[in-house]
């Protein structure tokens, strides 16, 4: 006798859960097109029907500004840094750092840069809801320096600061670093060597 096996279906997904799939397929496709992606082409990004966007999404406009506000979030630069070995050197844990805030600098850069050079942001009823206020910016620097801090705690004893003045110092340098590119490009681990060691080498 064959046994019929009966199949069950995927448990749905949320609202809360379906937006920030959708929110994660779209940021990409926003920091390439802009506001001229469709929803057509993140709808097929996401593996799903383009009417399930406007299911969690009022329309068009409110997804872009959810892009804008998931682009400037520091939640995943901050985990990227949580999770580096304090196993590694000093210098290496650094410059990780160092990498992952690029990273998402890059990303925040590449979806705000697409959507302000269309004019998208000017008058953008999502976009201004979701872009954050002064506040917010300074929480989200707070949480990146003190994640950075906790990069020091290991050499603590034996530091001249203590490790959030520390970490606010090589935040400023890696900001300032896109100026300091002429007359040629600034290596991280030359920002890192410098910023743990000085300008002059120890005579031996």
């Amino acid at each position: 006798m064959t046994e019929t096996k009966t199949r069950r279906r995927a448990p749905g997904m949320s609202p809360e859960e379906r937006r920030a799939m959708i929110i994660a397929a779209a940021v990409p496709l926003v920091a390439e097109y802009g506001a001229a992606v469709t929803t057509s082409r993140i709808a097929r990004a996401a593996g799903i029907g383009e009417a399930t966007i406007f299911r969690v999404f009022a329309d068009k406009d409110e997804l872009l500004g959810a892009c804008v506000a998931e682009a400037v979030r520091p939640d995943h630069v901050v985990r990227e840094i949580g999770s580096i070995s304090i196993d590694e050197p000093l210098a290496q844990r650094l410059v990780d750092a160092a990498d992952a805030l690029a990273a998402h600098l890059e990303r925040m850069g590449a979806v705000v840069g697409s959507l302000h050079a269309s004019g998208q942001l000017r008058g953008q009823r999502g976009a201004d809801r979701e872009r954050p206020a002064a506040d917010d910016r300074a929480e989200s620097m707070r949480q990146v320096r003190d994640a950075i801090a906790e990069l020091f705690e290991p050499e603590r004893g034996s530091l001249r600061l203590p490790p959030e003045k520390l970490a606010a110092m090589f935040l400023g340098l890696l900001f300032v670093r896109p100026r300091m590119a002429e007359p040629a490009p600034v290596e991280t681990a030359e920002i890192v060597e410098v910023f743990l060691h000085g300008a002059i080498e120890e005579a031996e």
